[in-house]
């Protein structure tokens, strides 16, 4: 009889490396995020191509950037067999699929690239059911491969303010997996704490607020580009004051032109109506405040700043719109929410605005404000030129992480310029008073 241990030898090596490659790549798992408004629950689900293919083949990993074109009924039909949503009372809810698209994850311990599955799907309740209630039943991949886990995430909650938690650590993820208890997949029963319109409607309000106190570019375009308007200008140089109500004027227009460009496009690019990239959006954003802190410093297009503040407004007003887009509301709950996120814009501009222009027209009556207005368009150049490297290469830069470290302390920088603009004020008027005497 032959030894058996050479044989044995050979199995227990193949099962020692087959056990090492798996612990250097564990299966990557699916992801379920579900945002939820009083219509609808829009879902995502994220499925990673490797386990996909245990089910469906290995060869749908060959050219995987072509899958969803070229196996788009097969994959629908799939996912549509394997996900549905019910009321409590039953009532299954009307689950479609309304887009599809590959996109690359990365394993979290090597940071290697896959290839997944990106679905985009909408679960609308029957007449008069709540969407605060009800069953998911889940099982892609899981129904055969049984290690599998799907990690569910309420990335948005409408009625309750909530939007976004997935950022936070306190984020509550759902797994769905098989029950070794009685081998099946239960389905996953979701209850929502009660919410109200009201509720909702001032989240967004509070969040478009926010959104305008983080967008430091958005702000320094707009500062930047008032600088000057209190200044009147002859052969392309800024020259004296121009009078409290030339300036109110001005400032109005000014200001009035970017808001209506950018509530034009937030309403256009929220509702899906036409869709920029996010990139090119943000590297204009840049250039927009680098072209207004070279207008700062001598006039590129004098009496023109409306034309220019609505159009870049309009480039503003698309960065605006993808925070709302991300929420995946229903058409009605969407209307309200561009309302609240837009008001909150306005709210939080007006009294940045309000807090800045008094002393900006206070100081533009005295001979300091030329080296104020050169060195203050010197520096925001500079930070725009920063933003424009980053967002074009997509790596930070010093220049750049420092004006997020100094963000916080904004406020300091609106009391400095207070005192700057009463201490000059004072200065040159006794000034003025000595001269006469």
């Amino acid at each position: 009889m032959k030894n058996p241990r050479p044989r044995l030898l050979v199995v227990l090596t193949f099962l020692l490396l087959v056990s090492r490659i798996s612990t250097a790549h564990p299966s990557p798992h699916s992801l379920v995020f579900l945002y939820v408004s009083p219509e609808r629950v829009a879902i995502e689900l994220e499925i990673p191509l490797p386990e996909l293919a245990l089910v469906l083949g290995d060869s749908i990993q060959h050219h995987p950037e072509t899958l969803t074109d070229r196996m788009k009924t097969e994959l629908e039909n799939y996912i549509t067999h394997h996900i549905n949503a019910y009321s409590v009372n039953h009532h299954p809810w009307k689950v479609t699929i309304e887009k599809m698209r590959m996109d690359k994850g990365m394993y979290a311990d090597s940071t290697i690239p896959y290839w997944e599955l990106v679905v985009a799907l909408s679960a609308i309740p029957p007449e008069g059911e709540s969407t605060r209630s009800f069953t998911l039943a889940y099982d892609a991949v899981m129904h055969q491969v049984m290690n599998h886990i799907a990690f569910v995430t309420i990335n948005s909650d409408w009625e309750t303010g909530t939007v976004h938690p997935a950022s936070d650590n306190g984020a509550a993820v759902i797994p769905i997996a098989w029950n070794l208890s009685d081998h099946s997949i239960h389905p996953l029963h979701i209850q929502l704490q009660q919410g109200s319109w009201w509720i909702g409607f001032s989240s967004m309000v509070l969040l478009g607020m926010n959104h305008i106190k983080e967008g430091t570019d958005h702000l320094l375009f707009l500062i930047t580009l008032l600088l000057p308007a209190p200044l009147l200008y002859y052969k392309k140089r800024w020259t004296g004051f121009g009078g409290v109500r030339y300036s109110l004027t001005r400032l109005l227009r000014i200001i009035t032109a970017f808001t209506l460009g950018h509530s034009l496009t937030l309403l256009i690019g929220a509702l899906g109506i036409f869709v920029v990239p996010e990139k090119p959006v943000e590297v204009l954003i840049a250039f927009s405040v680098l072209l207004s802190a070279i207008h700062a410093w001598r006039p590129i297009f004098p009496g023109k700043e409306i034309y220019v503040a609505s159009g870049f407004g309009c480039v503003h007003g698309l960065a605006f719109a993808t925070t709302l887009s991300n929420l995946h509301a229903g058409a009605a709950t969407m209307t309200w929410s561009i309302l609240g996120f837009n008001s909150g814009i306005e709210l939080m501009q007006c009294l940045i605005i309000a807090s800045v222009v008094p002393w900006l027209i206070l100081l533009s009556r005295t001979p300091a404000y030329r080296w104020v207005r050169v060195t203050g368009a010197l520096g925001v150049s500079v930070i725009a030129s920063g933003w424009m490297m980053e967002r074009i290469t997509g790596n930070n830069n010093l220049l750049t992480l420092l004006v997020s470290d100094l963000l916080p302390y904004s406020m300091w920088g609106i009391s400095a310029l207070a005192l700057l603009s009463l201490a000059c004020f004072w200065y040159f008027k006794k000034k003025a008073l000595t001269t006469v005497e």
